[in-house]
């Protein structure tokens, strides 16, 4: 084997799907979660025969499952039904009950939100909910500073399932009592993984992002263990996404120990781990971007890496996709020599950066 087979060229990348490792990425086979998935289709079956569903509050430390065994349910629900309607919303981003409102506003297509009242939107997307049936996922629940719209869907939407996501195992004792005395629940607990469950997961999500053979075994095994320790796995995704960015910044076509262990340490130094500290390196090129609008890709790259900004440029170019989908950025193609370049500019936004850096 030559001395430079193992280089990555700068037209290479180690990812077939960069998307397998984004934490909201649904992958087609949730393993290990069949139980809790029947639990949660237990409660909207009763809709299939045109009746309400069930009630369920679905329990579980971070990082084991829950949300995605949740939302491969409703994505199963969509290509089911039409006429059953699921409806998600993170309340951490959404945490009150004027932004819920507005949220179930923005699912159901109606614009004409402004200057009207937490009471007066919800009127207007029950309305619209009841010429079907719904099925209602609050992720992250607890952290909904109160449950006034809770109270108001239970009551006034006719045919529905609510499903509740929660880290707290006290949530429901909780809740306002008219609220529990409302809802009457059933409860999906969430277990951590197993070590061989977390194994199995990790290299699942590595067939779903990497080109085959670019992992070696003692590295893998090291995300492994690291995940497994901290019994959670979007933890080990961001290791494993972590390690690729090291790699790919030190040219190599192989994810080895060394990455890994970079991948770690850097996520130990940050005082915010996995998709925080992600969006954090994003939020720090968008500063870059919206002081210098209108340069090459190329000059804000270097920029980025002047200032000490993580990963190589095939990861900074990942991260430039991300905040153009986001819709923070306008790219376009510009001819220069032989080839093509892409010119980026800062797009103004209603949103600001204190709601995405949460996510939204």
């Amino acid at each position: 084997m030559g001395v430079f087979d193992n280089i990555l060229h700068s037209d290479q990348t180690l990812l077939k799907n960069p998307d397998a490792l984004d934490f909201d990425f649904i992958p087609k086979i949730v393993p290990y979660r069949e139980e809790e998935q029947r639990k949660i289709a237990n409660a909207i079956q009763p809709m299939f025969s045109n009746k309400t569903g069930g009630n369920l509050i679905i329990v579980g430390s971070p990082g084991v499952g829950k949300t995605v065994a949740c939302r491969h349910v409703l994505r199963e629900l969509e290509e089911k039904s039409e006429n059953i309607m699921p409806i998600y919303v993170n309340c951490w981003k959404k945490n009150t009950s004027y932004k819920i409102a507005i949220g179930l506003c923005e699912e159901i297509g109606y614009t004409f939100t402004q200057n009207k009242r937490t009471e007066e939107l919800l009127k207007e997307a029950i309305k619209y909910f009841n010429k079907k049936m719904v099925v209602f996922v609050f992720d992250e629940a607890d952290k909904a500073e109160e449950t006034d719209f809770l109270y108001t869907l239970i009551e006034e939407v006719y045919k529905k399932s609510v499903l509740l996501i929660t880290n707290s195992d006290t949530f429901f004792e909780e809740l306002d009592d008219r609220i529990k005395s409302r809802l009457i629940p059933n409860f999906a607990e969430f277990r951590p993984y197993g070590l061989e469950e977390t194994r199995g997961i990790l290299k699942q999500r590595i067939e779903d992002a990497f080109y085959p053979g670019v992992w070696e075994t003692d590295a893998f095994e090291a995300v492994v263990e690291k995940a497994y320790e901290l019994r959670d796995i979007r933890i080990g995704i961001h290791f494993l996404k972590g390690a690729c960015d090291a790699a790919e910044s030190r040219s190599s076509k192989k994810i080895a120990m060394r990455d890994v262990q970079d991948s770690i340490s850097r996520a130990e130094r940050s005082p915010t781990q996995n998709k925080d500290s992600i969006e954090n390196e994003e939020r720090i090129i968008l500063d870059i971007i919206r002081a210098n609008s209108g340069m090459k890709i190329g000059d804000f790259f270097d920029i980025y890496s002047k200032k000490g900004g993580e990963g190589g440029y095939k990861t900074f170019q990942r991260r430039i996709k991300s905040l153009d989908e986001k819709g923070f950025l306008k790219l376009s193609k510009s001819k220069e020599g032989k080839g093509n370049t892409t010119i980026v500019e800062y797009k103004e936004r209603v949103k600001s950066l204190a709601d995405f850096s949460k996510g939204e």
